[in-house]
């Protein structure tokens, strides 16, 4: 009870200072650095001193990693292994390098130039991923780019820790490559374990643990999974992290991963502002009129140097320009296992105090940046794309404000990816006019070369959304996978052309709700009209006549894909069970001219035990509709209920 105060002081302070960076849009990692600030020993004030926290804050990057992983799985790892670990690679040796290099030149010693080289090159994997959750851009090409990038510097790190004290101790050639050797190894026997404890144990232990149906015991397991992973690498001598991570990846390839990253979460916040808290006492304000020109020059270098290294590398695969300036941007900011190369650097004597604050200080700052940067990673790119189109597309077609004089009640396709053509072609076929906009500049040079009207341009900037002609446009598709530039989209179109219908693809349904709340006309989940046209592939080889398969299909798309989500809901059914007959089911009711229920209120209806779970009314859902909503004629009522009170609600409504 002894810490019981300085407990309820630290929280109330996050609280406070939190809540004032959410009204002014300000990322909260910064709220918390602050909290630190005011609550550590080198300020005026209350002072935190509780040992404890700073082990348990520990655990914030534990659980991000974690969450991370999730959203990595093997097979995505693998497809991206060129990208990921060559980029990965390249870009630490050649920060390190040029960081390193830039430092002896201007007259460190070798050891304190390569030591801060070294830290200049990791990223913030905590704060490109809280940061990018905040935004919806976790799932974005630039996201999961940078976010792969960024752990994959974290395995770079080990061999860091390992050479940095041999450094110190100026030991020779060959006990650093027995060391560097002994490092490597290690990290494989982590891979390994994890991997075949992920293939041959974590799926059939999820699956027992998901049939108690015990949320308490769920949340055990998940807590379990990945600290025994954190601890199975920290006791090879690797970071707790890099197990996390791993433990998250072979959970993200089984239909846990969407639970259990609901589970985590709460975990992974607060823990997370505990560990920027524990950032922020580190900061000693006292010797900062000594050295802030230095470390503000430091961030510069920092921020800049990564940017441009990181952006050239990714471009070189062959990447558009957008996405290479916004993966490169994510990646500029510091990184939190730079403070730890900076701890083992103090340790060992590799560096000294007075650098090392320099380089501390430096890293704070392009944290404190590189939010910002981040936050507005979109903005930035698209006025470097602006200057960068010319020199870095070649041969790019680019779109001319009179390219689209001549088009008049033309469809607008945004993404011109597998979906974006299937769908042009289409509209070909109906002698439909289309334009088309995609960053992929590859693809776009092609499709132009064949004659296909197709320009490059980020669909998310409204000046190249006015080039389009949306005054004279009939039709916009978003047929790209990016929610976050998708919603930019909406926000610009709906200023622009309130009444044009905008149809958008996502991939699951997941953000269907988002995307009609910022003006969606309709969004079309890509895995749900898999599952109808795999549906109605099965009836027909079952010999079921196609104009009632057809029937069935049009049924579902009209409402919404009504029984494929609530066959989705399997919590409330049990598909083992099959004397379940009184499971609650929903049931679409067409409301007719002449039936007793039209001209009536919601709320007067007699529907026994049957409940309404939303009204359809020209093309709109209204989900949970007020009392006071009257029924019109052609309205499709969507009830919710037990066969027997369906039955009996339709009968009702309907004589």
């Amino acid at each position: 009870m002894e810490h019981l105060a300085q407990v309820i002081l630290l929280l109330g302070a996050a609280v406070t200072v939190v809540v004032g960076f959410h009204r002014l849009q300000i990322p909260t990692s910064l709220g918390y650095l602050l909290v630190g600030l005011l609550l550590g020993p080198h300020t005026l004030g209350p002072v935190i001193d509780i040992p404890q926290i700073v082990t348990i804050a520990e655990f914030g990057i534990v659980f991000l990693l974690f969450t991370i992983g999730l959203n990595f799985s093997l097979p995505q790892i693998l497809a991206l292994r060129h990208q990921v670990l060559g980029l990965g690679t390249s870009q630490v040796v050649l920060t390190t390098g040029v960081v390193g290099s830039v430092a002896w030149l201007a007259g460190l010693p070798p050891v304190a130039a390569f030591v801060i080289g070294a830290v200049f090159a990791q990223s913030s994997t905590t704060i490109i991923g809280k940061q990018l959750m905040e935004q919806g851009e976790e799932n974005s090409r630039h996201g999961k780019l940078g976010l792969a990038m960024s752990v994959f510097q974290d395995v770079t790190a080990v061999p860091f820790v390992v050479v940095i004290p041999v450094l110190g101790m100026a030991a020779g050639a060959e006990a650093l490559a027995g060391a560097m050797g002994w490092a490597l190894a290690k990290a494989l026997l982590a891979l390994l374990l994890v991997f075949l404890a992920g293939r041959w144990l974590l799926r059939p232990v999820f699956h027992f643990i998901a049939g108690r149906r015990s949320a308490e015991i769920f949340t055990l397991t998940v807590l379990f999974v990945a600290l025994l992973a954190a601890w199975t690498t920290n006791s090879l001598g690797l970071s707790l992290a890099f197990g996390a991570f791993l433990a998250g990846m072979m959970l993200g390839e089984t239909e846990f991963r969407h639970q259990v990253e609901s589970t985590i979460r709460p975990f992974r916040d607060v823990l997370l502002g505990l560990f920027f808290i524990g950032i922020g006492m580190l900061v000693d304000p006292g010797i900062l009129p000594q050295i802030w020109h230095w470390a503000l020059l430091g961030a510069l270098v920092l921020l800049i140097s990564k940017t441009l290294l990181v952006m050239a590398l990714v471009r070189s695969t062959g990447a558009d320009p957008s996405t290479a300036w916004r993966t490169g941007l994510l990646l500029a900011v510091g990184g939190e296992f730079g403070f730890a190369l900076l701890a083992i650097a103090f340790a060992s004597d590799a560096i000294d105090f007075y650098l090392g604050q320099i380089a501390l200080m430096s890293v704070l700052f392009s944290m404190v940046l590189g939010a910002f940067i981040i936050k507005y990673n979109q903005a930035i790119a698209s006025v470097l794309v602006r200057g960068a189109i010319q020199t870095n597309s070649p041969g790019s077609p680019v779109l001319e404000p009179d390219t689209t004089a001549q088009l008049y009640g033309h469809v607008i396709i945004l993404g011109y990816g597998r979906i974006g053509q299937s769908v042009a072609h289409l509209l070909g076929e109906e002698n439909m006019p289309f334009i088309a906009l995609d960053l992929d500049a590859v693809r776009v040079r092609e499709a132009h070369g064949a004659g296909e009207p197709v320009y490059y341009g980020d669909a998310s900037d409204r000046t190249m959304l006015e080039l389009l002609g949306l005054n004279r446009a009939r039709l916009v598709i978003i047929s790209h996978d990016d929610v976050a530039a998708s919603l930019k989209a909406l926000e610009y179109l709906r200023t622009l052309r309130p009444d044009l219908p905008v149809m958008v693809r996502t991939r699951d349904e997941t953000r269907v709700e988002e995307l009609q709340q910022a003006g969606a006309t309709e969004v079309v989940p890509e895995t749900l009209e898999a599952g109808l046209m795999i549906a109605s592939q099965a009836l027909l080889l079952l010999d079921i006549p196609p104009s009632q398969v057809m029937r069935r299909i049009q049924e579902q798309r009209s409402s919404k894909y009504r029984l494929i989500r609530e066959f989705f809901r399997g919590d409330d059914l049990d598909a083992d069970d099959p004397e379940r007959d009184d499971a609650s089911q929903a049931r679409s009711i067409g409301i007719p001219s002449g039936c007793s229920a039209l001209g009536k209120q919601v709320g007067e209806l007699d529907l026994g035990g049957a409940m309404i779970q939303a009204i359809v009314r020209s093309g709109k859902r209204w989900v949970s509709p007020p009392a006071d909503t009257r029924v019109e004629e052609n309205d499709v009522i969507v009830i919710y209920g037990s066969p027997e009170d369906l039955q009996r609600a339709e009968r009702r409504m309907l004589e």
